[in-house]
């Protein structure tokens, strides 16, 4: 089972490389979602989160409702020793999950798997992967896409990419680098060659 570790920062167009990869048969799994999982109600990181912040970033301040994720975000991104504390209720139980996730595709024989995380490097998943991909885009052209496509100012989009590490720090541990500044048609025919080169490593 082949194993590739998937990131990119904001509106580089991971999902787009994303869509691509599971089209061409690769199991995905979004660290994303797993996060939203653990975090729900029924899942394993909510009472420790609840227990932790308190009931005021709970909705109805109810135990066994949804966490209110912008209140709780509130908190921890005024605070960097906050979200210290709530990766670390968070990202034990999240790495399990993806472990028990990487487990159950190589029973079923999966060939290519991907965890696809924006955290990835950050979070120590390379270890887990035989390869780590960096989706790659134009800084001008992340910006257009985050004012044309999500409604954000320029100011708003500049803070939220100036707000992650750099392109360049996650190309620096990157294995494949897929630049996506270009056409869709363009951005698949460097995925496909990427793909195949493992096939052929195999």
């Amino acid at each position: 089972m082949y194993r590739i570790g998937l990131t990119g920062n904001i509106a580089c167009g991971k999902s787009t490389v994303v869509a691509m990869l599971h089209e061409l048969g690769a199991a995905v799994c979004d660290a994303d979602a797993v996060v939203h999982q653990v975090q729900a109600p029924d899942g394993s990181a909510y009472a420790p989160i609840v227990e932790a912040f308190g009931l005021g970033i709970v909705q109805n301040q109810t135990f066994g409702m949804p966490i209110n994720r912008q209140a709780l975000g509130q908190i921890v991104f005024a605070d960097q020793a906050q979200l210290r504390r709530l990766e670390a209720l968070v990202h034990p139980i999240v790495r399990q999950t993806i472990m028990a996730w990487l487990e159950a595709q190589r029973q079923n024989n999966a060939q290519v798997v991907v965890i696809d995380a924006i955290k990835l490097i950050e979070s120590g998943y390379p270890a887990l992967c035989d390869a780590v991909w960096v989706v790659t885009a134009d800084p001008a052209i992340q910006l257009a896409r985050l004012i044309e496509t999500r409604g954000m100012s320029e100011a708003e989009a500049l803070l939220r990419i100036n707000a992650q590490n750099s392109q360049a720090d996650k190309i620096a541990h990157a294995d494949v680098v897929i630049d996506n500044s270009g056409s869709l048609a363009e951005t698949r025919r460097q995925v496909e060659q990427a793909f195949l080169a493992i096939q052929r490593h195999d």
